[in-house]
């Protein structure tokens, strides 16, 4: 009987949790299909751009290029014989490399916001279920004449916490300290 139960709660489980990754993946798609040709464009030179193939092809275009102008190749007129043009274009492409980094860095941070912001709501509302199952497992206890040994915990945990209070208390005790943000 119990492994049947077992097998029950882990398909209740399996479906829950196969919700939850659909509803996470449909989220993901659409927030795709939401992004701009723009964010697509630096998206796909970032992600080149921090791929080996990238570093192959850097490789290959440097060494080529220092050999034609500074190497045995006598056949091949030298066109940048000083490499002020290689150091040249290597900066540019710096530039613009670093730059669509940020753009997606910018994006992630975004959808990394959200993410955090869902799962204080979640966080919260499993802290206000929590509070209500400890007062009303407390009134079960006090009814049924159990001891509790640690009251004073309990009625501590039983009280309500609200998020402005939280930070509240982290703002003063970072102000009482002279910093300004928590550690990492």
């Amino acid at each position: 009987m119990s492994a049947s139960n077992s097998e029950q709660q882990e398909r209740t489980i399996s479906k829950r949790l196969d919700r939850n990754i659909e509803a996470l993946l449909k989220r993901r798609e659409q927030e795709a299909r939401q992004s701009t040709r723009q964010d697509r464009v630096a998206d796909a030179i970032t992600r080149f751009a921090g791929s080996m193939m990238f570093v192959y092809l850097h490789l290959l275009i440097f060494a080529l290029w220092i050999i034609v102008n500074v190497g045995p190749l006598p056949p091949v007129l030298a066109f940048d014989p000083s490499l002020v043009i290689l150091a040249m274009a290597a900066s540019v492409e710096a530039i613009f490399i670093s730059t669509f980094v940020l753009i997606s860095q910018n994006r992630m941070a975004e959808a990394d916001d959200k993410r955090a912001d869902l799962n204080l709501q979640i966080c919260l509302l499993a802290e206000h279920e929590t509070t209500e199952l400890l007062t009303l497992v407390a009134a079960i206890a006090e009814k049924l004449d159990v001891e509790i040994e640690t009251r004073e915990g309990l009625e501590e945990l039983k009280e309500q916490v609200t998020p402005e209070a939280v930070l509240d208390e982290i703002e003063e005790k970072m102000r009482r300290r002279g910093t300004k943000a928590p550690p990492a």
